[in-house]
């Protein structure tokens, strides 16, 4: 299996989690189905539909995201076509790692086994 289908298998098992746990997104998740909408390359509008944006959230997300240099726009044949980055692929790669994480915490905690004692940080 391939890193990109690694990462695809992941990050629709995490949203599968999150929205069946919540009916709000985060700016987090958003972000994260932007990114995994536009990794082959595709239009604004496309992503808009797909991401269930209005056209201002998605302005907004498109600038955020290409000014992080996660996402980026290349013009072809008169048409401006956004494409994840590589840095933008290892977002959605750490952002399932983190959504995979968080639900195996839930599942320990659910069970009992979450303990009581205090976490220090360094």
């Amino acid at each position: 299996m391939t890193l990109k289908n690694l990462i695809d298998e992941s990050y629709r098992e995490s949203l599968e989690r999150i929205n069946v746990s919540r009916k709000r997104r985060d700016r987090l998740t958003i972000m994260a189905q932007v990114l995994n909408i536009a990794r082959e390359g595709t239009l604004k509008t496309q992503i808009m539909y797909r991401a269930n944006l209005s056209f201002a959230q998605l302005n907004e997300y498109l600038s955020f995201l290409q000014e992080i240099k996660l996402l980026k726009a290349n013009t072809t044949d008169g048409r401006i076509i956004y494409r994840t980055t590589p840095k933008g692929l290892k977002y959605l790669e750490n952002f399932a790692g983190i959504k995979d994480l968080l639900e195996k915490t839930d599942e320990h905690t659910s069970k009992g086994l979450h303990s009581n004692r205090p976490i220090y940080f360094l």
